[in-house]
């Protein structure tokens, strides 16, 4: 099954919020990968980086068709972990269906820098879809935690020009959402740590 592409590819998924203002300009739907092997210090998301963690096996065509069924009442959708590009088959799949049957933006948040998705075929697949993608690890010595960024050394790649930084500076810092009994924090602004 790990060899499988296109809307069958799996995909650990730690966990979906279905409406956020929070994680990008506008409504979005925010997907958390599970499994990051890069370790950023002060990462708010500790319990995203086992691979084997907390989290739900599904494909990148199930995701697709979850985001795809609300998207009349969504700007786009954020993916983040986790490490997203630790999953790049699922990215990609996922991204091109999204592109391909609807009008949403995507953003993807990484610790990967711009280089190292660029000299990676698969990394760079993984984002060839994306509008924007949020690149570098996070720094815990230069936190910000405003625009969709944790630190400052995280770099903006717009890849189309449908966000820019006016969009990026008017998202919330913080959202708190409580949805079934469960509460959800989310967003850059918690403090001393970063989301996403």
């Amino acid at each position: 099954m790990a060899g499988l592409t296109g809307p069958r590819a799996p995909w650990r998924v730690h966990a979906a919020l279905p409406r956020s203002a929070a994680n990008g300009p506008g409504t979005r739907y925010v997907i958390w990968s599970q499994g990051c092997a890069l370790g950023c210090s002060g990462c708010f998301n500790p319990e995203t980086h086992s691979a084997d963690g907390t989290s739900r096996r599904t494909t990148a065509g199930e995701m697709a068709a979850d985001v795809l069924a609300g998207a009349a009442h969504l700007e786009g959708v954020t993916l983040t972990g986790g490490e997203p590009l630790e999953q790049p088959a699922a990215i990609a799949a996922f991204c091109a269906e999204v592109k391909a049957r609807s009008g949403l933006g995507v953003i993807v948040l990484t610790g990967f820098t711009r280089r190292e998705i660029e000299s990676d075929p698969a990394r760079a697949a993984a984002v060839a879809d994306a509008d924007l993608v949020i690149a570098g690890r996070y720094s815990e010595r230069l936190r910000v935690a405003r625009g969709l960024r944790g630190s400052s050394n995280k770099e903006y790649w717009m890849r189309t020009d449908r966000y820019g930084p006016d969009d990026l500076a008017a998202v919330p810092e913080l959202e708190i959402t409580i949805t079934g009994g469960t509460l959800t924090i989310t967003g850059m602004g918690a403090p001393g740590r970063e989301l996403g």
